[in-house]
Parts: C-alpha cells; structure tokens; sequence
C-alpha cells in the first residue's frame, strides 16, 4: 500500500495540521503507525483527546484505499514532504503544508517562480501591467504563481498561457473544484502548462475562510512576490505579508494616489516594499544572470567518470553523503565537491540531511554509462 494514502487519511481529519503533523511522525516514525495508533498513543504523541477521537473516527468511517483510488481516476497527485518532487523553496517556509494536492506536474525550473497577485476590482491600468507582465515572466522562463481569482489573478494567468509559459494556481478550494466556474477553461490549459494545487482535500468548496490561508502557499512557492494593485483591504496585501515572513522580496506596482485600486501597492512601498518600475526590476531582484546560467548548466549531461559513479549509486530514494562515499569509494571532498556541480546541472537533487536523490527528469538520464 502505497504509505501516501495515510497522509491523505489525516489530512482529512480537520485540525491536523504542519504542527501535528510533524508531532505524530517525530513520535510514531511514520504516517502508517500514526493511523493504526490508539486513542492513548495519539494522546501522548500531542494530540488532543478531542483530536484523537477525531482520528479513530475518521479511521472508522474513511475507506482510504477507496479514497487513494478516487484521486487517482481523477488525475490527482498527493505531494507530502517526503516527496521529491514537492516543491522545495514551499518547504523551507514555516509549517509548509503536509499534503498537496495537484493537477498538473511540478517541474524543477519551476523553483525559478515569481507570485503576480492583486485585486479582482482590476482597472485598465492594472490590464495592461499585468498582461505585459504575465508575457514578459513567461517568455523569460519564469514560472508564474497565482491565485485563480478575478481581476489581476486571471489575466496573468491567461498572459502566461498565451506566451507558452509555465503557470501554477493555488486555490482556495479542492483541485477539483474550480473557482470561480468560468474558468474552467483556463484551468484546463494552466495543467497542460503548469499545475493546480491546493492543500484542502478534493471536493473542498471555495469558502471565504480558506482563501488567506492558502495565500502562504503562492508566497511560498515564489521567490518574489508581485503585487499589481491591491486595495487597502485585499487579500493580496495578506500574500505580501507572508512573502515578507517568509524572507521573499515583494515588489509593488506604484499606482495614482486618487485610486482606490493602488491604495494597498501605495502602501506597501511606503513599508518598505520595492517599485516596478520596469519588468527588467524582476530580472533583477531574481538575479537573472545566475538562474540563466543554472537553466544551461541543467541541459550538461554526466561529462566525467566521477558524476557516472556518483549517478550509478543513486535513485529516486535518499542516499546520504556518507553513503556515497563508501559505494563508490571515493573521498567525501570530492563527493561534495561533485554533488555540487551535479545539483547545478539539474542531475541530482538534495532532500535535506546531505541526502540526495538521482533526477532521472533529466533528458538522456538512462542513456549515462554506469560501472
């Protein structure tokens, strides 16, 4: 049994969380003994008696595996933090979401992503700004985050998917249910030409309450966060301060004194936030020079017999630094020295720990001489 599926079964038990989360995995070890514990267990692993009969009650009443199945007819991925492929600028963020769900795939040079969010009451102004903006990302190889939302959301989503761009979506609700409903259109192309994501499980409907929080996923997901307009009150003034928590740049759009719709971006550069007052400002925040040469230096195939030993002794699960130094006999200097380089190429990846992981996403991966 695939052990994602108990991950799926506690994130449908409502107030387990990142805290309790990683409470009941520093405790059991893993999500599969969690599931299988008793009511005492999951007590002395922090959980609330409240929360540990919540627990025993979903356990009695969910068919995981009927549950796991449904996700998968639907085309839904599980990403949980001992997945590769989660997203990892997501999971260096206080309390990254246990559980992701996703339509659509992650890919690595979506680790270069910026957020383009702001109000749904959008003027012409913020039109034009953010459908310039959306291309010119796109065409760059910049992934875009955003939200799915009316006003600035949308356009820039539709701008990335008209230059060929990679976009990702963080909604407010289940992956399955898109919001608002005209778009379902879109949301169709955004997972031909990114993803959608969510933490709340499928069938999840867009209440009010759920979209602040998911609002620290598209900060998260980001390395700069781009507010177009935003009014005194809107939520993307909320994405901002979580950008800022987060230790991402935020960069605002200044806007007419006079209007409503520039009153939050006004602000946010009073506070300190960075002006665009170019698209060419985002390349540089990004230090574009390096993440262009990290995109070349990804298309490098193994070029020396020490990558082809390190590549021969790793797979898709973590293998410690120390480890690859005892299987392929050589010096942990030249293994990390190694490992280094190969991160830059793109051919393997770090999941923390100095473990690492074989990228075999990379083009030509199986055509690689092994001893």
């Amino acid at each position: 049994m695939d052990p994602k599926i108990y991950w799926v079964g506690f994130s449908l038990v409502k107030g387990i969380g990142a805290v309790r989360f990683r409470a009941l995995l520093q405790y059991f070890g893993d999500m599969e003994c969690a599931w299988s514990a008793s009511l005492s267990d999951l007590m002395k692993a922090g959980l609330s008696q409240k929360l540990a009969e919540g627990v025993l009650h979903a356990r009695s009443t969910i068919r995981l595996q009927e549950k796991f199945d449904q996700l998968q007819q639907l085309g839904i991925a599980v990403l949980t933090w001992d997945d590769p492929t989660y997203p990892r600028y997501l999971k260096e963020i206080s309390q990254p979401p246990p559980v992701l769900y996703m339509r659509g795939s992650i890919k690595p040079e979506d680790d270069v992503a910026v957020a383009v969010v702001g109000t749904r009451r959008i003027t012409g102004y913020g039109r034009q700004v953010a459908e310039e903006l959306g291309g010119y990302l796109a065409r760059n190889g910049i992934t875009v985050v955003s939200g799915l939302a009316r006003g600035v959301d949308a356009v820039t989503h539709e701008a990335v998917l008209r230059a060929g761009g990679r976009t990702l979506a963080v909604l407010g609700s289940g992956v399955d249910v898109i919001y608002p409903p005209e778009y379902q259109k879109m949301a169709g192309k955004i997972i031909e030409q990114g993803a959608i994501l969510s933490d709340y499980p499928p069938g999840t409907q867009p209440e009010a309450v759920n979209f602040p929080p998911r609002n620290r996923i598209i900060s998260g997901l980001s390395r700069i966060v781009l507010v177009v307009e935003a009014g005194e009150t809107s939520g993307a003034l909320i994405t901002a301060s979580f950008a800022a928590d987060q230790g991402r740049d935020v960069l605002a759009v200044p806007g007419s004194i006079y209007a409503p719709q520039s009153k939050g971006t006004n602000y946010l550069l009073q506070q300190g936030a960075k002006p665009l007052l170019c698209f060419e400002d985002v390349l540089e925040a990004l230090n574009m020079d390096r993440v262009q040469s990290h995109q070349q230096a990804r298309m490098i195939f193994p070029g020396n017999p020490v990558e082809a030993k390190i590549i021969g002794v790793l797979s898709a699960d973590p293998t410690h630094i120390d480890e690859i130094g005892s299987l392929t006999g050589l010096s942990i200097e030249e293994v990390s020295a190694t490992l280094t380089l190969m991160e830059l190429k793109g051919m393997v990846r770090q999941v923390g720990g100095m473990s690492y992981i074989a990228a075999r996403e990379i083009p030509g991966f199986y055509e690689v001489e092994r001893d």
